[in-house]
């Protein structure tokens, strides 16, 4: 992808986010999203994959727990979004499939391409080094397919992953669940990156997306 088209297209809905971010009650989206909003220092406080983020409002900025900002735009638009549509509503402990959030009928062709056929694959190829990772994550094990494995992605977001191994008859598999409150929190779309940020987490052992365009090109 050209770079300056990556930026631009990373940005601009950055961009907007933040607008909308700046003018909310920075104490009502920490309470609806059970994190933590400093009075002293008008930060946010997170935790995402099980580490610890934070960020500033009205700026919108956000940072790693040592100072050091975060330059992915995919990121930061999918924090301030997190932040900003939060509607309190905590987990369920019922899953659902992509096809059953609403709108995602329409972008499950996308989404499949995206995550759940690249997410078979790295089963497939180093399914040793994924499950560390989500244990590093302090991901639990679910009694569901060869492999499954639930973990928080956000406060009150809880996501599952599921591989089948696949035998001569059929070929490996997989899916993502995402608990049943997530539409009080993540549109369609959304799910389409966070589906993109958890492969890239997976398979660079903990570290965020480096990649600056809202979703990674292909």
């Amino acid at each position: 992808m050209n770079k300056k088209l990556e930026d631009r297209q990373g940005r601009v809905p950055y961009e907007y986010i933040k607008n909308i971010y700046k003018d909310k009650n920075p104490r009502q989206m920490a309470k609806s999203t059970n994190t933590e909003f400093n009075t002293c220092s008008n930060e946010i406080h997170f935790e995402f994959m099980n580490k610890d983020f934070y960020v500033k409002w009205p700026l919108g900025e956000v940072y790693f727990s040592d100072g050091s900002i975060v330059r992915s735009f995919a990121f930061k638009t999918l924090i301030l979004r997190y932040l900003v549509n939060s509607k309190g509503v905590p987990p369920s402990g019922k899953d659902l499939t992509y096809k059953e959030i609403p709108g995602g009928h329409v972008y499950y062709s996308n989404f499949y391409n995206r995550t759940i056929k690249k997410l078979s694959k790295l089963f497939e190829s180093n399914s040793e080094g994924v499950i560390d990772t989500l244990k590093k994550m302090d991901a639990k094990k679910v009694n569901t397919g060869d492999i499954g494995f639930k973990f928080k992605f956000l406060e009150q977001i809880y996501i599952t992953l599921i591989f089948w191994r696949g035998d001569d008859e059929l070929s490996p598999s997989s899916n993502i669940l995402f608990d049943a409150n997530i539409p009080y929190y993540f549109d369609a779309e959304d799910l389409a990156v966070i589906g993109e940020i958890i492969l890239y987490v997976l398979k660079n052992k903990g570290k965020l997306p480096n990649w600056k365009g809202l979703y990674k090109d292909i």
